[in-house]
């Protein structure tokens, strides 16, 4: 079962994503923040002993956090801890630099354009299972 965090500013987009989650039964658990720093600190703190989310669902546009700031940290968390906490981007963006860019990151397996449907969802939480870290 899929432990799935969401990192989006838009509360719009945590209501959808609930809805789409409703009912999933490759989701274990979902946890929704505006703010990629408590990710990244609830990470480090759980590195060695804690459940760590099987995936992530980072939306890049965010005023506190850049998608691409926690990006990079991601990277260096991963490196440093020698985990593998994967990341699919969910961006309203089509920007061809924006899916360049994000295939920089070893952490990154897709980039999807939203709207995301129940379908997609459905996809990422069944591919996240063999990437469970605990």
């Amino acid at each position: 079962m899929c432990k799935l965090v969401v990192i989006d500013d838009n509360p719009t987009d945590h209501y959808i994503m609930q809805r789409l989650l409703h009912n999933n039964y490759n989701c274990e658990q979902a946890t929704y923040t505006f703010d990629g720093r408590l990710v990244l600190d609830y990470l480090e703190e759980n590195k060695d002993t804690g459940p760590l989310p099987d995936v992530i669902l980072l939306d890049l546009d965010m005023p506190q956090l850049t998608g691409w700031e926690f990006l990079d940290k991601l990277e260096s968390f991963n490196a440093e801890t020698n985990k593998n906490v994967r990341v699919h981007i969910m961006s309203s963006s089509i920007r061809t630099a924006d899916v360049f860019q994000s295939k920089k990151y070893n952490c990154v397996n897709s980039f999807m354009t939203k709207p995301l449907s129940r379908d997609l969802v459905n996809q990422v939480c069944e591919q996240a299972n063999p990437y469970h870290n605990n």
